[in-house]
C-alpha cells in the first residue's frame, strides 16, 4: 500500500472492523443501498467516464458506477485490505471487467492529475485525518470541470440506528456519536463545515441536499439487535460488560427494534444524510 497518514483508520479497517464489514458486506449494502441511485445520478455517470470511488469498501458503488460507464472505468480506493479482497472477488464473479481496486489513503494517494471525470463516495469521506488536504487531492485527481458527489450522515438524532443504540443508555455506557468538525462518523454533519472544507480544498458549485432512505438492518428484532451489537461501537460497549449486562442489552435493543419490524419481518430504520455535490473549476 502507498504511504498512509491516516494510520489510526488504517489499523481499524485492516483489523476487526474491516473484517466485520467484509464478512457482512451484503448486510451493510442492505443498510445503505437506498442512497446508491441518488449518489450516482448526481454526477451523471455514462459512456466512457472514468470514476473514482472513495472509501469504496466491498465495492458495491464501484461496480454500479462501472456498469453505468461500459466504455469507461471505475476505480475503487479504500484503506481496508479485507474489504477490497471482497470487492475484487465479487467483480470477478459478476463479470465486471471495467472496475479495479487499490488500497490506499485518499489524503496522500498519488493520483494522476486530471485522470477522472467524477468522484463519488457512499459514507467514505468522514474519517480523513485532514479533510481539506484529502479533498484537495481528490480535486487534483479530477479533470477541470469534473464532478464530486458524496453521501455522509446528517445530524445523529435523525438516524434510526443512533436512536436504537441510544435506547441502551440505561444498560451500557453509551456516549455521544460524534460531533460536527471532529473526526468520526458525524464529522461532516454540519452543512457549514462541509462548505468550509470543500471550498478550502478548491471546489466550487457546492450543493448540499438532505436525502433519506430506509435500510434493512435484520430479519426480525433479535437478528437486527445482534447485528448492531456486532458492529464496532456495539462490540466496544459489549466488551466492557459482564454476561448478565450483555444479555440485558440484547433484550433491551430487541424490544426497541421490534417496533421497527415491517410486514415481511425485516427491521427497517431510516437514515438521514447529506447528498453533497461540487465541481473542480474549469
Amino acid at each position: 500500500m502507498p504511504d498512509v497518514v491516516n494510520t489510526e483508520q488504517a489499523q481499524a479497517w485492516n483489523g476487526p472492523e474491516g473484517s466485520h464489514w467484509a464478512r457482512n458486506q451484503d448486510r451493510w449494502n442492505a443498510v445503505n443501498e437506498g442512497f446508491n441511485e441518488p449518489l450516482l445520478d448526481a454526477v451523471g455517470i455514462t459512456g466512457d467516464h472514468r470514476v473514482l470511488d472513495l472509501g469504496c469498501g466491498s465495492g458495491q458503488t464501484t461496480h454500479l458506477a462501472a456498469l453505468r460507464a461500459p466504455q469507461g472505468h471505475a476505480l475503487g480506493l479504500d484503506l481496508s485490505g479485507p474489504m477490497l479482497a471482497e470487492a475484487r472477488a465479487r467483480a470477478e464473479r459478476e463479470g465486471i471487467t471495467n472496475a479495479s481496486f487499490v488500497q490506499g489513503d485518499t489524503q496522500v494517494y498519488p493520483f494522476e492529475e486530471g485522470s477522472f471525470d467524477a468522484a463519488v463516495s457512499r459514507y467514505g469521506v468522514m474519517f480523513f485525518a485532514d479533510p481539506v488536504v484529502a479533498f484537495a487531492n481528490v480535486a487534483r485527481a479530477l479533470r477541470p470541470g469534473g464532478h464530486l458527489a458524496f453521501v455522509c450522515p446528517a445530524d445523529a438524532t435523525l438516524n434510526g440506528w443512533v436512536a436504537a443504540m441510544a435506547s441502551l443508555r440505561d444498560v451500557l455506557p453509551v456516549g455521544d456519536f460524534g460531533r460536527p468538525g471532529l473526526p468520526g462518523m458525524f464529522s461532516l454533519a454540519a452543512p457549514d463545515r462541509i462548505r468550509e472544507v470543500l471550498a478550502a480544498a478548491g471546489f466550487t458549485g457546492i450543493s448540499i441536499h438532505q436525502v433519506q432512505a430506509y435500510g434493512t438492518w435484520g430479519h426480525g428484532a433479535e437478528d437486527a439487535a445482534a447485528f448492531l451489537l456486532g458492529t464496532g461501537p456495539g462490540r466496544h460497549l459489549m466488551e466492557q460488560a459482564d454476561a448478565a449486562t450483555r444479555s440485558r442489552a440484547r433484550r433491551t435493543l430487541a424490544d426497541h427494534l421490534r417496533a421497527q419490524e415491517v410486514a415481511d419481518g425485516t427491521v427497517q430504520l431510516l437514515s438521514t444524510s447529506w447528498l453533497v455535490t461540487a465541481d473542480r473549476p474549469v
